[in-house]
């Protein structure tokens, strides 16, 4: 790659200006950020701040580039003032130098420049940073986005928290510092399958009575821990072998150390960029522009208008090896637990998890268990195919051995009906899996039978309807290239049993088309 030449890269999504060039290795690098008196950042007024430094901030970039190959800037997402600003001087400076122009995806700049920094190969990425929360791994030829926040992104929930306690802007430094010293309160735990929720616990935490040091410090270990629990559980579900960490949540120690412990009980490999690479910087956007520009990857200045939902997985990615066969092998240990399988029975073991804390750790494997035999039995009866549960004791539960292939591995279109017809049913008698991946799905004969309801709840909420199909389909679009028929079979059966199908799936779809960028 390296006769494509220095790549100048202009980044300005949100709070940080940022230019930088990059040829072989990062030459120079310049920000300025914007740093709001009070509150959280006001679009409008960060662009001004961008506008008015926009010369400071290139102008030494500029000295040591020369003429560079390309101009590459930050097309989305981000806050649309502050989008347009920086395409702006993009564009005049990629028409001035006579180069040509490389709009880059905000979220791929921040996993390909963690992949140049680290080293690391094919790994499943937690993003975290304050406006997005995705947990992300490639297959086909480009990311796919396996889990996300369903409402605000983990830095802007720490950034709310800390103005309602009128801690300085940004909030994740003063409350890392504050936690070291509190003990852990109870706080709302919401995962849904790879997908989770923070607006529950900022409210719960902004309105507690407990000592600051004490809210600061379970506000860090509950919203981590659900963090690294949905990537454990992409791990396990995509079959790759590290975790890497990107975004300027990721500077935060406590959040490296849960991910290390968790990928370290695994077998699996760690990686966290240096910080300069983890915050929003110039030197990711010059970085990918650079690995575009070598696949013909420009923009026409006609046709570079910004996105601010600018998604990862609509950018394809011609650099990367793909490796399918990876997501395709059955993993013998879930994300949550063991199974040891006998001749006829298989006996299911929470077993500990110690990158949580232990009072939340012991809690959430207790109730998730009590939930799991309870549902179960209560799917059966509604006929959803399950197994038949055999005995229940703490965190372990004896169950019926299911004969077959799991289904991420039998992908056809009348076994995804088959997954419809199951769900359908499931929805039907009122209940929500909670972590509806094929992963959790077994093909026996004619029948695909539903496992693993450590998540599952008794609910006829649509919104909870929309989320399982949500973390379905988003799965099943993770794991081939074109999903279409399988989606279209999975829906026919969907409909064909649940009378309620309709608005399952109108909700579905707006979860999907929801911006993250909040």
């Amino acid at each position: 790659m390296s006769a494509t030449g220095k790549v100048l890269g202009l980044e300005g999504t949100a709070w940080n200006l940022s230019a930088a060039l990059f040829h072989d290795d990062l030459i120079a690098l310049r920000s300025d950020p914007y740093r709001p008196p009070t509150g959280g950042i006001h679009p409008r007024e960060a662009a001004q701040h961008h506008a008015a430094r926009m010369r400071e901030v290139l102008a030494p970039i500029l000295a040591t580039a020369g003429r560079p190959a390309a101009v590459a800037f930050s097309q989305g997402p981000g806050l649309g003032p502050c989008l347009r600003t920086v395409a702006t001087a993009a564009r005049a400076l990629a028409l001035a130098l006579e180069v040509p122009l490389v709009g880059v995806n905000h979220c791929l700049a921040h996993v390909e420049i963690g992949r140049f920094a680290t080293g690391c190969e094919d790994p499943i990425v937690l993003y975290a940073s304050g406006a997005n929360t995705q947990v992300i791994g490639f297959l086909a030829g480009r990311y796919r986005v396996f889990g996300e926040t369903l409402d605000v992104g983990l830095g802007n929930a720490l950034d709310k928290f800390a103005r309602s306690r009128g801690l300085p802007h940004p909030g994740g430094p003063q409350i890392e510092h504050l936690a070291r010293d509190g003990g852990l309160i109870d706080l709302p735990y919401t995962v849904k399958g790879m997908d989770l929720a923070f607006s529950g616990l900022v409210t719960a935490a902004s309105a507690s009575q407990a000592p600051l040091e004490d809210v600061c410090h379970s506000l860090q270990e509950t919203g981590f821990a659900m963090c690294v629990e949905v990537t454990e559980r992409a791990l396990a579900h995509a079959g790759k072998e590290e975790v890497l960490l990107v975004g300027g949540v990721g500077a935060n120690r406590r959040l490296q150390q849960m991910l290390a412990e968790m990928c370290e009980d695994r077998g699996a490999g760690f990686f966290v960029p240096e910080p300069v690479y983890l915050g929003d910087n110039g030197a990711m956007i010059a970085y990918t522009g650079r690995l575009q520009l070598a696949h013909g990857m420009t923009v026409p200045v006609s046709e570079s208008r910004v996105d601010p939902n600018y998604r990862i997985d609509q950018v394809p990615c011609p650099w990367r090896e793909d490796r399918p066969e990876t997501f395709f092998r059955v993993e013998p240990r879930g994300a949550e637990a063991v199974i040891e399988l006998g001749t006829i029975d298989a006996t299911k073991r929470r077993v500990e998890k110690r990158y949580r804390a232990p009072e939340l750790d012991r809690r959430l494997r207790h109730e998730r268990t009590r939930s799991e035999a309870r549902l179960l039995a209560a799917a059966r009866r509604a006929g959803v195919p399950t197994p038949i549960i055999r005995d229940i004791d703490g965190t372990t539960i004896v169950m019926e051995r299911v004969q077959g292939e799991v289904l991420k591995a039998a992908l056809a279109p009348d076994r995804l009906r088959a997954a419809g017809e199951a769900v359908g049913r499931l929805h039907g008698a009122g209940i929500v899996h909670g972590d509806l991946t094929s992963s959790n799905m077994i093909v026996r004969g004619d029948q695909v039978v539903v496992i693993d309801f450590g998540l599952a709840q008794a609910t006829e909420e649509l919104e909870a309807r929309g989320v399982d199909l949500h973390v379905f389909l988003q799965t099943l679009a993770s794991a081939v290239p074109e999903a279409t028929p399988l989606t279209e079979a999975f829906v026919k059966g969907y409909r064909a049993v649940f009378s309620g199908a309709d608005a399952a799936l109108a909700r579905e779809e707006e979860i999907r088309r929801r911006g993250r960028y909040l």
